[in-house]
């Protein structure tokens, strides 16, 4: 293997922008801003979620957010500034960068991941199962 995960999530981390869960905190529900919940849906039924979240599955990502692609999500269009998580920080900073490097702009993902947003005393819902 010529790169590992931590190398690959440090080179991320080196080019995209990181909130601390206090900065998330306070931007949500604001106008223009959309939390992005990347984590498998069992994490939010085990877990619970960010008020307001949309949830992308992580394997999907890149597809909901080309408009070109068979799969385009409309939100992903919207302009606003996109805040990704998912539970420690590592999936978000991948993410993060991969759509950076698609062209989606301005995004963001939140350093310690959900876990860091739940010791922050950020608030959280129940996430049903349907």
């Amino acid at each position: 293997m010529t790169k590992g995960i931590k190398q690959l999530c440090a080179e991320a981390e080196a080019e995209i922008e990181t909130w601390t869960p206090e900065q998330a905190i306070e931007q949500l529900g604001k106008d223009g801003v959309t939390f992005i919940d990347i984590r498998d849906i069992r994490e939010l039924w085990r877990d619970g979620a960010v008020p307001g979240a949309v949830h992308v599955p992580r394997g999907m990502l890149e597809f909901w957010v080309d408009p070109d692609s068979p799969y385009g999500k409309d939100v992903f269009q919207s302009g606003n500034r996109f805040v990704f998580f998912c539970a420690g920080g590592l999936r978000s900073a991948l993410a993060t960068k991969a759509v950076q490097d698609m062209g989606l702009e301005p995004v963001c993902h939140i350093q310690g991941g959900f876990g860091a947003w739940k010791a922050a005393g950020g608030p959280v819902v129940e996430k049903e199962k349907k």
